[in-house]
């Protein structure tokens, strides 16, 4: 079976913009959620987000499709030109090139400008993007038109659940014989008509303080913190990489609950899919990325999947987007990039300022410090609103 590795990674998050500068913070335990400052939020029921700092599209893109592009297309159309480059493409190698990416939310702050036109001055001067700006799809098509491709485009909507899956398609794509997949998912929700949307969701955070709002696993849990951002990967065979890749994905599972059962059914369901497509057993994982839900209810079915699999404290757990909040589509991608980096760099990143794990989930967390680790297999997992599941298995790139 064809090996899919990973060449090219392009970030954008809460705590830095690129690769480096998103490792670095967050090795480093940094905090990236903070008061929100996109809008004033002054009297809202929820004033923190993990927003991203000091993007300037016009630092990335020419005006042309600043104008015709939400924020989230703007972080998925600059993480894409990094990605591409890092991984060493030319315009010739990416005629054919496949893209697998995911949305949650679609293009809210374009859309709340374009209602303030319709509201405040009438039909003629909505824009005509809007037709497109909004929409789930439109990450994948600009990229598309950017770089030239011409090769299948699909787009995944599970919310969190749906980034590991676009990637998870990447590795089936590669596996049938694609070249090149640009593949991840990116989010920018940053808007009041955004912020909103999140406020529907009883498991939001209500708590002011940014160094208490997001704990998940611990007994302070009380909601996530949402955020913006993602990471656009380059997927390519083995064979085409140009230089020693970051890794290689190996599996990947799916499950969903509409009416769930067990605490963490779907989940472990999704995490042995996981495991038999790349022929590995629970034994053979050395660290779980966890979805990390953030309220009592979604930390303990999470836990009980992982323990359900691996027994008590049977594995080391990382929870890094605890640092970021939950980026929706973005945030499992982004935790992918992370599980590749601790390969590279021999460390697990801290778990935001969760200091200490509920001890009834029986979870090895790595908690505010980071943690030497020399593991070669990683497990991923997400979840999306209304029972979406996934996983994925990526082993370090001299992995046997």
């Amino acid at each position: 079976m064809t090996a899919a590795v990973v060449t090219g990674l392009g970030v954008i998050a809460p705590t830095g913009l690129g690769t480096d500068a998103f490792w670095s913070a967050t090795r480093a335990g940094e905090l990236g959620i903070r008061p929100a400052a996109r809008f004033d939020a002054t009297g809202w029921p929820v004033t923190l987000a993990g927003e991203a700092p000091a993007f300037d599209p016009a630092d990335h893109l020419p005006g042309r499709l600043i104008a015709q592009t939400d924020r989230m297309t703007q972080f998925a159309l600059a993480a894409a030109d990094w990605a591409v480059a890092e991984a060493g493409l030319a315009p010739a190698d990416l005629a054919g090139a496949a893209i697998s990416t995911a949305a949650a939310f679609g293009g809210f702050e374009y859309g709340q400008r374009q209602l303030q036109e319709l509201w405040s001055h009438g039909p003629k001067y909505v824009s005509t993007y809007m037709s497109f700006a909004w929409f789930y799809a439109v990450n994948a098509g600009q990229i598309s038109i950017r770089h030239a491709t011409r090769g299948p485009a699909g787009v995944f909507v599970g919310e969190q659940a749906g980034g590991l899956d676009a990637i998870g398609n990447a590795l089936r794509q590669v596996r049938s014989g694609a070249n090149v997949v640009l593949t991840g998912g990116m989010e920018s929700s940053r808007s009041p008509y955004g912020h909103a949307s999140h406020l529907a969701n009883r498991d939001v955070s209500r708590e002011p303080r940014p160094e208490r709002a997001f704990l998940p696993f611990s007994t302070d849990a009380c909601g996530y913190v949402p955020g913006e951002g993602g990471a656009i990967l380059v997927v390519q065979p083995e064979s085409a990489a140009r230089g020693k890749p970051y890794g290689r994905i190996t599996g990947h599972g799916a499950a969903f609950d509409g009416r769930p059962g067990a605490p963490g059914a779907g989940l472990r369901r999704a995490a042995a899919q996981a495991l038999a497509d790349a022929g590995l057993s629970p034994g053979d994982i050395d660290a779980v990325f966890a979805d990390a839900g953030g309220t009592p209810a979604l930390d303990l079915a999470e836990a009980s999947a992982i323990t359900g699999l691996f027994g008590p404290r049977g594995v080391p757990v990382a929870a890094p987007k605890a640092g970021i909040g939950r980026l929706a589509s973005g945030g499992a991608p982004v935790d992918v990039v992370t599980a590749l980096l601790a390969f590279r760099d021999g460390v697990l990143p801290p778990a935001g300022a969760v200091a200490e794990a509920d001890p009834a989930y029986e979870l090895d967390l790595v908690t505010t410090r980071a943690r030497p680790w020399e593991g070669r297999r990683a497990l991923v997992l997400a979840r999306g609103a209304r029972g979406f599941h996934s996983a994925l298995v990526l082993t370090a790139p001299d992995a046997d």
